[in-house]
């Protein structure tokens, strides 16, 4: 009876959990952006935002699940578009040339990311007090360049980024958030000495920041996507995905 009982509760507390999504098109300038937004219906009154900035290859699958994902934790979060409407570089040149050109342009890189974040915070059930941005890869990088800009938000997460910008930090109090960086102790595809300056860049700014590296794990360990061949410098690893993850979650009850 009890095990019914309890049964019968869990399914009335999930029949009303209605994940909702939707396009949303807004602009930077004269470009039109194309986002993804996710929420959970059953949840009242404004939620804690995330923005998700996607990888190299644009705003595909893989980001929109990680949004939803999110929603399902009661968060509205909402998936960034840097690159703008209808740009989806299928090959990894042209990922490698599109996104090359925003980190070679850093200003409207910058821009198109606070963009999305203004978006984020207009929509309707999102307590604007109460933001949060994540990023996989090119987005990891571009989350990054938030906290460079003293942009300011309850806390950043880079998922397997890369550490090179042309805008380093130069001393401290810039920083107006919390950084977690969740890196992959065997990426290939982070020099040394970016990683060791990314260090001091931090130490430097006196930011609140950590980092975990995730052993033996290489580039996009937290992508299914990504094959399980580690020799090709990219691949999926459960065990840093799943710990990566939970290190997000414990990261988001401490900022909010």
């Amino acid at each position: 009876m009890r095990f019914f009982i309890m049964a019968l509760i869990t399914l009335s507390s999930t029949a009303f959990a209605k994940i909702e999504t939707k396009v949303i098109e807004y602009k930077q300038g004269d470009v039109t952006l194309e986002g993804y937004l996710a929420y959970d219906t059953k949840f009242k009154g404004p939620r804690p935002g995330v923005l998700v900035v996607h990888e190299w290859n644009g705003l595909d699958g893989y980001t929109k699940s990680r949004t939803e994902q999110l929603a399902k934790l009661g968060y509205v979060a909402f998936a960034a578009d840097i690159f703008g409407k209808g740009v989806r570089p299928t090959t990894m040149e042209d990922a490698a040339k599109t996104s090359g050109s925003y980190k070679a342009n850093p200003e409207l890189w910058r821009a198109r990311a606070v963009a999305s974040l203004e978006t984020l915070k207009a929509q309707k059930n999102v307590d604007a007090k109460k933001i949060a941005a994540i990023g996989y890869c090119f987005g990891g990088s571009t989350v990054l360049e938030f906290a460079r800009a003293g942009t300011e938000l309850n806390g950043v997460v880079s998922f397997h980024g890369n550490f090179a910008t042309k805008l380093p930090l130069k001393g401290p109090g810039i920083v107006k958030t919390k950084v977690l960086v969740l890196h992959g102790a065997n990426d290939p595809f982070v020099k040394e000495d970016e990683y060791e300056d990314f260090i001091k860049e931090m130490q430097k700014s006196k930011a609140d920041w950590q980092m975990i590296s995730y052993g033996n794990a290489v580039h996009k360990f937290s992508n299914p996507e990504a094959g399980n061949d580690p020799s090709k410098g990219f691949a999926y690893d459960k065990s840093a995905d799943e710990r990566s993850w939970a290190a997000m979650q414990s990261f988001f009850k401490e900022i909010f």
